[in-house]
């Protein structure tokens, strides 16, 4: 880790709720492992109404954009019925023009949305608003069926907790998914939730959604280098194949096969970044057998190769980058001096 600070402003609209707000400040609050700092403002400094019965009294205004790498906007109450103030709309447009990176969670895609900056692009949102975001923004292809989007620079998520899924996403993105996982064991959160699981289970589901197989993904989990068949997940869960695959898909948007792929995948990325193994021990002690098939995996759901990944996370890789960039913006500023 480089040691470089990333700004993180939240925007705290009226009537934004309480969750949506606590996760980003939550997730990317400065401590020695996490290189981020965060600032909470609003259209102007002072009094903000929330949702639930709660309000919130911020210190900074619009002007903490100017500082900001990334900007999240929260959830907020009846996007449906107000546009954000004119004021917002047009400081969030300025900041993404700057470079900065904006990011909603829930609701707060309406706001994201009344600047365009998601026309012609993938966007999410509380599933309850889904429709409402594409009747208001037909320029948006809107998706009901994911966690989050990442369309670069402007990312939207799914309702309350997926905004948790989002920022553990970002953190991936910017460190590696070594420190994305020490998050996630801080928050107690799932580490291998990816954007494309759905947002809720619109079937009957038996009552402990979620849980119910805890027990066996841990097993699993210390077991990753083994073969892992459907039949051994079933036998320690103590249930039967066809019913241990119906429950795991409604519980993890993943068949068993696709979640412990995914495990294997995540593992061999935090081998890749933590250790000197080659891609063919690593392959092997993840269960995925040949650097072959690791790669093959690796570009399918990464759409990146094992070898280009370690050069953009494996420890000094960020320095050196820094060092890259620092070098071309000298020769650029001594070509431009000449010129």
């Amino acid at each position: 880790m480089d040691g470089e600070i990333h700004r993180v402003a939240v925007l705290v609209l009226d009537g934004a709720k309480p969750l949506d707000v606590g996760i980003p400040a939550q997730v990317f609050t400065n401590r020695p492992s996490m290189p981020y700092e965060v600032h909470v403002c609003g259209a102007a400094p002072g009094l903000v109404a929330g949702g639930d019965g709660l309000a919130y009294h911020v210190a900074e205004g619009l002007e903490a954009f100017d500082a900001a790498d990334t900007i999240f906007i929260p959830g907020y109450r009846h996007p449906d019925r107000e546009e954000p103030p004119a004021e917002v709309v047009a400081a969030l447009r300025a900041a993404h023009a700057a470079g900065v990176r904006l990011a909603a969670i829930s609701t707060g895609a309406f706001a994201l949305a009344a600047t365009g900056l998601l026309d012609g692009k993938r966007a999410t949102t509380h599933w309850h608003y889904t429709h409402e975001l594409a009747r208001r923004h037909p320029a948006i292809r809107v998706d009901e069926d994911v966690l989050f989007v990442d369309e670069g620079e402007v990312l939207t998520s799914a309702g309350a907790a997926s905004g948790i899924d989002l920022c553990l996403h970002l953190v991936r993105r910017d460190h590696g998914v070594a420190l994305a996982n020490r998050v996630a064991r801080r928050l107690v959160a799932a580490p291998y939730r990816s954007g494309g699981q759905v947002q809720y289970i619109p079937h009957s589901v038996p009552e402990a959604v979620g849980e119910h197989f805890a027990a066996t993904r841990q097993w699993a989990l210390e077991r990753l280098g083994e073969s892992l068949a459907l039949g051994d997940l079933a036998r320690n869960a103590n249930v039967s194949a066809r019913t241990l695959s119906r429950r795991f898909v409604a519980e993890t948007g993943y068949t068993p096969t696709q979640w412990i792929l995914r495990a294997r995948v995540d593992r061999a990325r935090e081998l890749l970044e933590r250790s000197q193994l080659g891609v063919e021990q690593i392959a092997a002690q993840v269960g995925l057998g040949t650097g072959a098939n690791l790669r093959l995996h690796f570009q399918r759901i990464l759409g990146t190769s094992p070898s280009e990944y370690r050069r953009t996370f494996a420890p000094g890789a960020k320095l050196a980058r820094a060092g890259q960039g620092a070098a071309v913006g000298g020769d650029g500023a001594a070509r431009a001096s000449k010129a």
